[in-house]
C-alpha cells in the first residue's frame, strides 16, 4: 500500500497526517507530493491559522523510502525533500506531533516544524551515516539551529538517538505528552489553537519577521525590521476593531 496524506480540521487548526503505517510512514515521492499539496491547501484556507503535522502510529516518519533513495539522483532527491520543505516554508505556525520514530528524512520533517511536541514513544534518529548516506534536505543546518553544534554532532556523526525526555532536555522538543496518539495530537492542537486569536495576516507577517530577526546580530536591527510592519498593523481595521472592543470592556467594568 502506498498510503496517503490526510487533513482534518479542528477549528482553526489543520491536522495533516502521513498515513502509511505499514511502511512506518516512510516518504515516497507520492507521499511527499501529497504532503506538499496538503500544506499548500492549509495556507490557502483563510479559516486555518496553524498546522499540526503527525504520522499514523506506530511511527512518526521512518525517513525516505529506501527504494526511492536507491534510485534517486538530484531531481528525485529534491522531490523527496518537497514535502518536509513545504512544512519548513509554511507561512503559518507549524507543530510536529511526534508519537514514534522520526528517522532520517522523518527527523527532517520534525525539524521543519516551528515547534515539536513528543509522545512517550518518540525517538529522534538522524541515521543517515549508518545507512551510508550523506545527510540531505538541510538536516545539518536545521539540527544545529535546534540543538546547537555539540548535540547535533553527537546525533549526526556519532549516532546518538534521543528519546522524548532527552529531546526535551536538548531543546529539540518544546514539551512531552503522556498518553496515546490522540492525546498527543490533542495537546498539539491545544497549543496551536492560540493562533486563532490573532488576525491571520498578522500571524504570517510576524512569522516572516521572526525568520528575519533570528539571524540578526544587533537589537537595533530588529527594531528597524519590526517598525514598518508594526505601523502597518496599527493602521489596520482589525486593530481598530479590537481597540474599540477593548475600550468598551474597560469602560464597562
Amino acid at each position: 500500500m502506498s498510503g496517503q496524506v490526510t487533513t482534518e480540521h479542528r477549528e482553526a487548526v489543520a491536522v495533516i497526517t502521513v498515513d502509511a503505517p505499514d511502511r512506518r510512514n516512510a516518504l515516497t515521492l507520492d507521499l511527499s507530493a501529497q504532503l506538499e499539496s496538503a500544506v499548500a491547501a492549509a495556507e490557502q484556507d483563510e479559516n486555518v491559522h496553524a498546522v499540526v503535522v503527525t504520522g499514523t502510529p506506530p511511527a512518526f516518519c521512518a525517513g525516505a523510502d529506501l527504494s526511492a533513495l536507491g534510485e534517486a539522483r538530484e531531481e528525485g532527491l529534491r522531490a523527496i525533500y518537497a514535502g518536509f520543505l513545504a512544512v519548513a516554508r509554511c507561512s503559518l505556525p507549524t507543530i510536529a506531533a511526534v508519537g514514534g520514530a522520526a528517522v532520517g528524512a522523518g527527523l527532517n520533517l520534525a525539524l521543519a516544524a516551528d515547534i515539536r511536541v513528543a509522545g512517550p514513544r518518540a525517538r529522534f534518529d538522524a541515521r543517515f551515516l549508518r545507512l551510508g548516506i550523506h545527510p540531505g534536505g538541510g538536516m545539518t543546518w536545521m539540527l544545529q539551529r535546534a540543538v546547537g553544534p555539540q548535540q547535533a554532532t553527537a546525533m549526526t556523526l556519532l549516532g546518538e538517538v534521543l528519546d522524548a525526555p532527552a529531546a526535551h532536555d536538548a531543546g529539540l522538543v518544546l514539551r512531552t505528552v503522556d498518553g496515546e496518539h490522540e492525546e498527543l495530537v490533542a495537546a498539539a492542537c491545544s497549543l496551536a489553537s492560540g493562533a486563532a486569536d490573532a488576525p491571520r495576516d498578522l500571524l504570517t507577517t510576524t512569522k516572516r519577521t521572526m525568520r528575519t530577526t533570528r539571524s540578526l546580530g544587533e537589537h537595533q536591527e530588529a527594531v528597524d525590521t519590526e517598525i514598518a510592519p508594526q505601523i502597518e498593523s496599527i493602521t489596520s481595521p482589525e486593530f481598530t476593531e479590537r481597540l474599540t472592543a477593548s475600550k468598551g470592556r474597560i469602560s464597562g467594568e
